[in-house]
């Protein structure tokens, strides 16, 4: 997931959610959340998919394996 982080910050930034907030969505600590931004951690494959839902992109978009954001 090279690019994962630098999305999901990106996602993050674009839609002026703070991490907190995320992190609240997510059931996971605020520091997880500034880990999976900083690339130390990945997330659960449940919190993946949750993230690629609340952004409204596809998990291809959200690890780096496509440029095109859209669900297909």
């Amino acid at each position: 997931m090279s690019l994962f982080h630098e999305r999901l910050k990106q996602l993050r930034t674009e839609k002026s959610v703070m991490q907190k907030d995320l992190a609240e969505l997510l059931k996971v600590t605020p520091r997880a959340m500034r880990n999976y931004e900083s690339g130390l951690h990945e997330p659960s494959y449940d919190n993946l998919i949750a993230l690629a839902d609340y952004f409204d992109v596809s998990i291809d978009y959200l690890v780096g394996r496509s440029d095109d954001p859209e669900r297909h």
